[in-house]
């Protein structure tokens, strides 16, 4: 009497289909099949000590709220962008004064505001059709 191995139930071919259909990140269901199959693979007579469990239980934990962190962060910000370029845009049609290079003050009416590496820039409706940053603002009508 023999036995026969159907293929498509070898370990290789479930994680070729795993990483063709899978993302690259563990979740909160990865972490539990491994830590379901390190606990029926364990060593019987020597088991995986509850504070070892505990410790992983609290490294996983802790990483999860690391990465949700890091997602509310990268929201929080890109509302901050949109927030300033909101509040530069209301400056369209204002006079501002403003120090140039030589730090002497001149006036003009900001025509439209740009965004450049992080940057807020006006340009300005006078003859020279100059481009300041914010920090150069000392006054706004």
């Amino acid at each position: 009497m023999t036995n026969t191995i159907d293929s498509s139930l070898l370990l290789s071919n479930y994680q070729q289909n795993i990483r063709k259909t899978g993302t690259n990140i563990l979740g909160k269901d990865d972490f539990l099949k491994i830590l379901m199959t390190q606990l029926q693979n364990q060593d019987p007579l020597n088991p995986m000590q509850d504070k070892d469990f505990i410790a992983q239980m609290a490294q996983f934990s802790t990483l999860e709220q690391i990465t949700n962190m890091g997602k509310s962060l990268e929201n929080f910000l890109k509302s901050q962008e949109q927030n300033n370029m909101l509040q530069a845009s209301m400056l369209i049609g204002k006079t501002v004064t403003y120090l140039n290079e030589n730090n002497e003050e001149k006036t003009a009416v900001v025509k439209s505001v740009s965004f450049k590496d992080g940057k807020t820039l006006f340009q300005l409706d006078d003859n020279e059709h100059s481009s300041i940053a914010s920090s150069q603002i000392i006054k706004i009508e």
